[in-house]
């Protein structure tokens, strides 16, 4: 056999080789379009759920080599397979980028492969009959069509539209609440009388399919909203109360089947403003939804697997979400807690709005310019972390800025991406202590402590106020300002620093100026409670009896036991500190109450620039009719 006829064989060959394999592929096309039976059930969401689900699997699975492709083909299906993939998985994550590329693609299959069209999409949502539209059908639309419109703030804008954050009276409870019913979304939709596109209605489909499939089921959607929170499965009975029920209460039994007592599995809240907010027209369906959900949601980075001997997790999701979830046996069903953290550039002047904010914002940026170190307390959710954004913009841009937090919350270098800024957090091997003492070594100018929450870090803050920065901002959950006081040194006597309570108490209010204390009212206001100064006590020399000029030996002694009385009251009764307020809220209005104390005026002059001191100078005399001045204004040039 001569060279030439070898090569026309293998040449024959593959050509034969190639063709078979495009005759089987063509077949199973085929078999895969008859298995799309159309009748009544065909575009059903579950039926299109199982298509896309089924579809998606094949590609990710399908092996690229044995379908006979060219090298380019060949290169291309890889990377597209290796996209899919990737996109898969951050969907888990909340990616939002990663969750259109797969809606879109489902969109694609739905449209061009599955013939999905503008008659048979409405029979997996009936969009022509309003009537047979369940609530989250409604909604879906709802929020559909105003994100189109408005984006991320859709939901918030529905919220202020129809004025679903106020409090209302539901199924004759003898006390309001809030809550937002399917009664007020069936309004809302029957006002909006929405017109429709193809295009709108298989998008509501797509989303639907992806967020039970691939999302966080009926959450998904209001998860990527710019609000402060969601969490589901903490309110109506756990699964495992159902048997207990069945044995004590047939007819209780009986509402429950029938929808009329909520399951922890209907359980949807959202956190808007401050306020706490249960949305009635929303369920998970079934506790296994609700299990998934809360199994996926945390996943992030791999913080390792939520079990029943480990039965929760703490992390945070890649848009920077702080993410909790329980399970049983640890909790009584499983639930999750998601806490969002609008990295926007927060201003004084968007967050203090009642009458007197004027003065009051003056001065916010007067305590920060001043280099104080200030506390910022109250209650979770009273708006803590927000203040101190908004307060860090006041700080110089010469002045480094370290921040430590249990997760990242602030994102500061997404806000001011040009200054110094590093932020460290705990991590289960590495202490907030530890990333507190590495801080120590990297020339910052600024600590700023996301929260105060346990004896090592508190201990360290007031170590480090003392020697190691300009000046430090933290938050802290106590009710007054006393209740600091208290926390602060019983922090320092459990972490060792101190054995006598007297002398770690000195330490604290020795590096303590200010405390701005938030609270957050029964409707949801949130506000600036009252702005308190520290100011310690000096010990002064008062032992003035002097025993030995008296004459006799009983005018010695009183002389003596009056010193050694004064000493012992000195010693054990002795107040360290002082503190009144210098701002409080009054009857919705700010009021400057008490003048900030001459040690702490002048110690803000010298820490301000010519222009801030000028204009410190002025608020303080008009406001409390304080001359003040700085040690330089008494140096001549």
């Amino acid at each position: 056999m001569t060279l030439t006829n070898l090569i026309l064989m293998v040449i024959v060959l593959g050509v034969a080789f190639t063709l078979v394999r495009k005759f089987v592929q063509k077949r199973k096309n085929e078999e895969a379009e008859e298995k799309i039976k159309v009748d009544d059930r065909t575009y059903t969401l579950e039926m299109m759920t199982e298509f896309v689900k089924k579809r998606l699997d094949e590609i990710t699975k399908i092996n690229l080599y044995d379908i006979g492709l060219s090298e380019e083909e060949l290169k291309r299906r890889k990377n597209k397979k290796y996209e899919l993939k990737k996109a898969l998985k951050g969907c888990t994550y909340g990616d939002i980028n990663d969750k259109r590329y797969i809606k879109e693609l489902i969109y694609d299959m739905l449209y061009n492969e599955y013939g999905v069209d503008e008659i048979n999409v409405s029979k997996a949502i009936p969009f022509d009959v309003p009537s047979l539209l369940t609530s989250q059908d409604k909604f879906d639309i709802i929020l559909y069509m105003y994100k189109n419109e408005f984006g991320y703030e859709a939901l918030t804008e529905i919220i202020k539209k129809y004025n679903l954050a106020d409090l209302k009276y539901i199924d004759g409870d003898s006390k309001p609440s809030y809550v937002i019913t399917p009664e007020e979304i069936d309004n809302i939709y029957e006002k909006e009388n929405f017109v429709l596109t193809f295009k709108d209605k298989l998008n509501v489909v797509v989303q639907r399919i992806y967020q039970h499939y691939k999302g966080y089921s009926s959450i998904d959607e209001i998860r990527d909203m710019n609000i402060d929170g969601i969490s589901g499965g903490v309110s109506g009975l756990p699964e495992s109360f159902l048997s207990q029920v069945a044995q004590t209460d047939g007819d209780y039994l009986g509402q429950i089947a029938e929808h009329k007592v909520p399951r922890a599995c209907d359980s949807i809240w959202i956190m808007f403003q401050g306020k706490s907010i249960r949305l009635a027209f929303l369920s998970f369906g079934t506790e296994a939804e609700l299990k998934r959900v809360c199994q996926n949601i945390y996943k992030f980075n791999n913080p390792g697997q939520l079990s029943d001997t480990n039965g929760y997790k703490i992390n945070e999701m890649k848009d920077g979400s702080r993410v909790v979830v329980v399970r049983p046996s640890m909790s009584e069903t499983w639930a999750f807690f998601v806490r969002k953290f609008d990295v926007k550039r927060a201003t004084l002047e968007q967050i203090v709005k009642f009458p007197g904010k004027d003065e009051t914002i003056d001065l916010l940026k007067y305590l920060v310019k001043g280099a104080r170190i200030i506390s910022l307390t109250g209650e979770q959710g009273c708006g803590k972390t927000t203040m101190l954004m908004a307060m860090i913009e006041n700080i110089y841009e010469t002045m480094n800025l370290r921040i430590t937090e249990t997760a990242f919350e602030l994102h500061l270098r997404k806000i001011y991406p040009t200054r110094n800024i590093l932020s460290m957090r705990e991590t289960e091997t590495i202490s907030g202590q530890q990333c507190l003492d590495v801080q120590k070594k990297t020339d910052g100018s600024v600590n700023i402590i996301g929260e105060v929450a346990t004896d090592p870090v508190a201990s360290w803050m007031i170590q480090s106020a003392q020697v190691a920065s300009k000046f430090t901002l933290f938050t802290h959950h106590a009710k007054t300002f006393p209740d600091l006081v208290t926390a602060l040194r019983n922090s320092m006597l459990r972490a060792g620093v101190f054995n006598d309570e007297r002398t770690a108490e000195e330490q604290v209010v020795s590096v303590l100026n200010f405390d701005i204390h938030l609270v957050k009212d029964f409707r949801g206001r949130r506000y600036i409670e009252r702005i308190t100064e520290c100011i310690p006590v000096e010990d002064k020399n008062e032992y003035t009896y002097n025993y030995k000029k008296e004459k006799t030996i009983e005018g010695k002694i009183d002389k003596f036991m009056d010193n050694a009385t004064m000493y012992f009251t000195k010693s054990t009764n002795r107040e360290l500190y002082q503190y009144r307020n210098i701002l409080e809220y009054h009857d919705g209005t700010y009021v400057l109450t008490n003048p900030i104390s001459e040690k702490n005026i002048k110690e803000m002059l010298n820490n301000m620039d010519d222009v801030d001191a000028e204009n410190f100078k002025k608020f303080v005399k008009v406001n409390w009719g304080i001359e003040a001045h700085r040690d330089s204004d008494m140096i001549e040039d």
